[in-house]
């Protein structure tokens, strides 16, 4: 069956989720540490973010959100920077909000609004819903429909996450393409019936850290969303 949908993991693959961490990182705590490395502060939470989903992916804790794991995962971070005491609530509150607002990389938009001429979009993501309703207004994402972990009421790359996805497009999972940077997610998504694509993100965490080609077999393997659209005819 020809791809009618595509579904997008969007932390790395969409948004530029280490440079706007550290650059809110930076502002947000300089006062308290003229020192603080806003990307390595970027680093250290990212570092924390699958373990926090470990639990709810096992069964043993009832399905939380994001801003719920980032928050808690947050004062083990500030705690490394001996900060954690230091830093007030209303700080710490802001520091969440960093992910809402991230930037997407350059290319995104363009290449999002060229791909939904021909294609239903939706992000199929870790993000809650009012989480993907900041990035698409920050960053024109044009989305038919939000989709994703609290949908499922799981985390990727458990197979509910994908699957659930697709039953709410009403489409087949070989009708669905799962575009992302992380070659683990789109074995997964493999796993369930989905056709798949690479998109590269080399600096991802930072220069040289991302996938500059999928680890795993893919349908198509692009260097970026532009690159994307492009094989795909859009």
């Amino acid at each position: 069956m020809p791809v009618q949908a595509l579904i997008f993991d969007v932390f790395g693959t969409l948004l530029d989720w280490h440079g706007g961490v550290a650059r809110e990182a930076s502002r947000l705590l300089s006062a308290l540490r003229p020192d603080v490395d806003g990307h390595a502060f970027a680093r250290a939470w990212r570092d924390r973010y699958q373990p926090g989903m470990e639990p709810i992916r096992q069964g043993a804790r009832a399905y939380a959100d994001l801003d719920t794991l980032h928050a808690e995962s947050l004062d083990g971070v500030l705690a490394t920077l001996r900060l954690g005491e230091a830093v007030p609530d209303e700080i710490k509150h802001e520091l969440v909000l960093a992910w809402h607002r991230l930037d997407a990389w350059p290319e995104v938009p363009a290449a999002l609004a060229r791909l939904k001429e021909r294609y239903l979009l939706a992000p199929c993501s870790n993000a809650h819903v009012r989480l993907a309703i900041a990035h698409a207004r920050r960053n024109a994402l044009p989305w038919d429909a939000v989709l994703g972990a609290e949908f499922a009421q799981d985390y990727k790359p458990k197979s509910a996450v994908y699957l659930r996805a697709v039953e709410a497009l009403r489409l087949a999972p070989d009708a669905v393409m799962m575009v992302a940077a992380h070659s683990s997610d789109l074995a997964a998504a493999a796993a369930c019936g989905l056709a798949t694509a690479h998109v590269a993100r080399p600096d991802e965490s930072g220069p040289g850290t991302g996938e500059t080609a999928p680890l795993v077999p893919v349908d198509l393997a692009a260097r970026d969303l532009a690159d994307l659209a492009r094989q795909l005819g859009c």
